[in-house]
């Protein structure tokens, strides 16, 4: 399965691959209209230390403990991608608490929100991987 990976080595810490990743979720149009003046929350998240950038986001695990976790079964393997179903999601977090990479987060409106390699929003790739100037991020099978 192909899954999203970063070369630390390569990352500029410039966070667009945030930016990219929030306009592909907000269901809008033009970038403009979906990020301006608005506090972005992406599914995946640059973390600096040391001098070193680095993108985090779902590892999309073989063995999920968010999905294990998940008392409203909201959480879900589809294809080897873990999903989100918002409708069953009661916003009790245990999946935030359980997953052991911090790539799970709560969204706006009280349910959680998580990198689903923009299956469902017909991107193609994933938004950050295209969005990436350096291509530190990459989407392919390993």
């Amino acid at each position: 399965m192909k899954r999203i990976y970063v070369n630390e080595k390569w990352c500029l810490g410039c966070h667009l691959c945030e930016y990219y990743c929030a306009y592909a979720n907000s269901g809008e149009k033009d970038m403009v209209h979906a990020l301006k003046g608005v506090a972005i929350r992406p599914r995946i998240q640059i973390e600096e230390n040391n001098g070193i950038s680095f993108a985090v986001s779902c590892r999309h695990c073989k063995e999920p403990l968010c999905v294990k976790s998940c008392i409203t079964g909201a959480l879900s393997v589809e294809d080897g991608v873990i999903t989100v179903n918002r409708d069953k999601c009661v916003g009790c977090y245990t999946c935030i608490l359980s997953c052991p990479y911090g790539c799970v987060m709560p969204s706006e409106n009280g349910v959680i929100q998580k990198c689903e390699l923009c299956m469902k929003n017909s991107v193609g790739s994933p938004a950050c991987v295209k969005g990436c100037p350096n291509k530190a991020i990459v989407y392919e099978e390993r």
